[in-house]
């Protein structure tokens, strides 16, 4: 086996810190879970879902909040300062994992759904608002059980760098899966609810107290001593 010459020693470490990996000190309030719906009906049955999970969540010990859609821009159409996108990455960065779940409407996840996603930067600041974070996809249908949104949604949740976790929810008929009081009936499918939402839960907790080093690249090493070399370098000046 030969040696990796192109590699940097000085940004290298082959042997990772078990230690910050496994037992990093541990936060003690609860898994934060921001909770995104994708329709805007007075009678949503992704917003109904989202509420239920909502309701799971905070059974199972997570502080939860939802984004209420209605108002937001579409991208740019108007500026990050505007109010509702304001609102919208200020929840993203209190969260440490989040809910998306979206109607499936032509085969596809809603317009609705993308807009909220198109608006979270993968940097901020200096801050990066999603990644290393937890995920967990949903999809409700108005016919027959499809996984088009949700395989959409985790395809976004890749590229958002979000731990996207493996199990999901699709819901068929949603239409008849929720009483007159809107609370989703019992059911396997409420009880596939139950078992994302648990997992979304265990997984958060595993994760969020070692992101940082998770996050933490060699590229990213290399790159910040390069820039900070070329910037004290008096050759360069």
């Amino acid at each position: 086996m030969t040696d990796t010459p192109n590699i940097e020693e000085d940004h290298f470490n082959p042997i990772v810190d078990d230690t910050r990996l496994l037992s990093p000190e541990r936060a003690t309030h609860g898994p934060r879970i921001l909770l995104l719906y994708g329709s805007l009906r007075p009678r949503s049955f992704s917003r109904l879902m989202t509420e239920e999970a909502a309701r799971i969540l905070i059974r199972l010990g997570a502080e939860t909040r939802t984004f209420n859609p209605t108002g937001l821009p579409l991208p740019d159409d108007a500026g990050p300062e505007h109010p509702k996108v304001q609102e919208l990455r200020d929840l993203v960065s209190w969260s440490e994992g989040m809910v998306w779940c979206s109607p499936e409407r032509h085969g596809a996840m809603t317009g609705v759904m993308k807009t909220q996603v198109d608006w979270i930067p993968l940097s901020l600041g200096g801050v990066r608002p999603t990644q290393g974070k937890t995920l967990a996809v949903m999809q409700v249908s108005g016919g027959s059980q499809s996984f088009n949104a949700v395989n959409q949604l985790r395809i976004l949740g890749r590229w958002m760098r979000l731990l996207t976790i493996p199990n999901q929810s699709s819901t068929p008929k949603a239409f008849l899966e929720f009483d007159e009081d809107d609370r989703m009936k019992p059911s396997p499918f409420y009880d596939r609810v139950v078992d994302v939402m648990e997992e979304l839960v265990k997984f958060t907790l595993l994760t969020r107290d070692n992101k940082d080093y998770l996050l933490d690249r060699y590229s990213e090493r290399k790159e910040s001593a390069a820039e900070l070399s070329k910037r004290v370098n008096q050759k360069a000046i």
